[in-house]
């Protein structure tokens, strides 16, 4: 037989819906087959008995929530387009059924509006999502369904996050055991240093991502902002005025914002003709209050989960909000230190340099962001009015894009760069500060030297790769041609 759409895939299909992107896409064949399409999607193919009973909205709908990754936005746009009174027949022939109370719970979630159908609905609580299958949050029981409502937040703002193998063996990871394992190997002394530069490293890089080269004045904002990172409680930090005041510290005065914005907001270039080139259209900013709202509401549903969790939903949901006009970028990575810290995920003592490790990865971050605002390009519509303003000319279609956003992607990429962050660039600014002390020890035992001349003959050898520049040697003529060989041989023996 030849292959036969099921699940989301039919319903993309029968209902028009060709620019909503799916993660997986199901078919029904004479044989069972998993492969990964060229998107990235995976295509399952199931055999004959896995078929829906009938070629009908309800029953593929049950299909997808069975076999297919949750996709909230779409489920949100099958509702909007089915005939309720198909969807009433489909509950009435059986209230107390798992998938009939998933899918009722599910339409008065996402729509706001009441079935009225009279049907009873009995048996035990069950959990709305699988948590084998998606990380779940603290469960709300609603009554009238008699449903675990385990999602990852509220109506306002939803992310999903899969546990995708990426997900899974990145969690089972101990961070925490790997930053107390440096902690144990150095001195304390070193450790608290390492840590001082790398304040103002991530300071430096987070700027640098933005392709912006801060004043003195405007780095020391920023490193003081860090150092305050987990000590507010997570309340307060989600609220408009506090992040209005992170805003304000770490943008150009003229940009300073009283509150979030009121006007539609986009990220963008123009081209040699001086034409807009369009990146990520955000949500309109009648949208940026309520989905702040949610976010707090996320952050306080997921209070049990790993940190680093955390810190993807509350950082990743607050950039792609975009509440302000600037400095949004920089409160994002802001964010990601504010979570670990206050989960307890290092000390308040320690950063975790994330943005030095995006600078180094910007193509990875780029993709991790795009991966989100690609799919959107494709359906979102706008116009620019009398006054240039761009307006979105599709809001209803697009709306349940914004608040219901699959974040497996951005957990992983985040996840990642903090393991790589930990063994790379914090292990290794250890290690060279180790080394350093150890270098100038025995430089100082040759020349009994000022301090301040001592760093200054380090850093030029060490930027050098071993080897101390002749067009500096003029400035130490007190020092002999044999003394800067054996300096070099000393710096080749400890840092080799």
């Amino acid at each position: 037989m030849a292959q036969q759409a099921a699940g989301f895939q039919w319903l993309v299909q029968h209902l028009g819906f060709s620019q909503y992107k799916l993660t997986h896409r199901s078919y029904i064949g004479t044989r069972n087959k998993t492969e990964v399409a060229l998107d990235g999607a995976i295509e399952e193919t199931y055999g004959p008995k896995y078929a829906p009973a009938e070629d009908s909205i309800t029953a593929h709908l049950e299909f997808a929530l069975k076999y297919d990754d949750l996709n909230l936005d779409l489920i949100q746009a099958v509702f909007s387009s089915m005939d309720k009174d198909e969807l009433r027949s489909y509950i009435l022939n059986n209230p107390s059924g798992r998938y009939s109370r998933r899918i009722g719970f599910l339409y008065e979630w996402l729509t706001g509006e009441l079935l009225e159908a009279e049907f009873e609905v009995n048996g035990n609580y069950i959990d709305l999502l699988d948590s084998s299958k998606y990380i779940t949050g603290t469960i709300q029981k609603n009554s009238r369904w008699r449903i675990n409502d385990n999602l990852l937040g509220g109506v306002d703002f939803c992310p999903v996050i899969r546990r995708n193998a990426s997900i899974i063996e990145l969690l089972q990871m101990d961070f925490r055991k790997e930053v107390d394992n440096l902690k144990a190997e150095y001195p304390p002394e070193i450790f608290n240093r390492a840590t001082q530069y790398l304040y103002r490293k991530e300071t430096k890089s987070s700027y640098e991502i933005e392709s912006e080269k801060p004043t003195p004045d405007r780095m020391n904002r920023f490193v003081n902002l860090l150092y305050e990172a987990g000590k507010e409680p997570a309340d307060k930090v989600l609220e408009e005025q506090y992040l209005t005041v992170l805003q304000n510290a770490i943008v150009d005065p003229r940009y300073k914002q009283n509150g979030y914005r009121d006007f539609q907001n986009y990220i963008g270039q123009s081209n040699y003709r001086l034409e807009e080139i369009y990146h990520y259209i955000c949500p309109q900013p009648a949208m940026v209050h309520p989905m702040m709202s949610g976010l707090a509401l996320a952050e306080q549903k997921t209070r049990e989960l790993s940190p680093v969790i955390r810190a993807a939903i509350v950082s990743f949901g607050f950039v792609f909000i975009h509440p302000f006009l600037d400095g949004n970028g920089r409160i994002h990575r802001f964010l990601i230190h504010d979570m670990l810290i206050r989960d307890g995920f290092v000390g308040k003592d320690v950063i975790i340099p994330v943005s030095a490790h995006m600078v180094n990865n910007l193509q990875a971050y780029d993709a991790v962001l795009e991966a989100y605002s690609k799919p959107l390009m494709k359906r979102i519509q706008f116009t620019k009015n009398d006054k240039g303003e761009l307006v979105i000319t599709n809001p209803e279609e697009v709306k349940a894009y914004f608040l219901y956003p699959d974040l497996t992607l951005q957990t992983a990429f985040l996840a990642q760069a903090i393991q790589e962050t930990i063994r790379h660039d914090l292990s290794e600014e250890l290690l060279f500060l180790d080394r350093y002390d150890e270098f100038k020890k025995e430089l100082l035992q040759l020349i009994d030297m000022p301090d301040k001349r001592a760093n200054e003959i380090i850093v030029f050898i060490h930027q050098n790769k071993g080897t101390f520049p002749n067009r500096r040697k003029k400035h130490f003529s007190e020092i002999t041609e044999e003394e800067f060989q054996e300096i070099e041989r000393i710096y080749q023996s400890v840092f080799s």
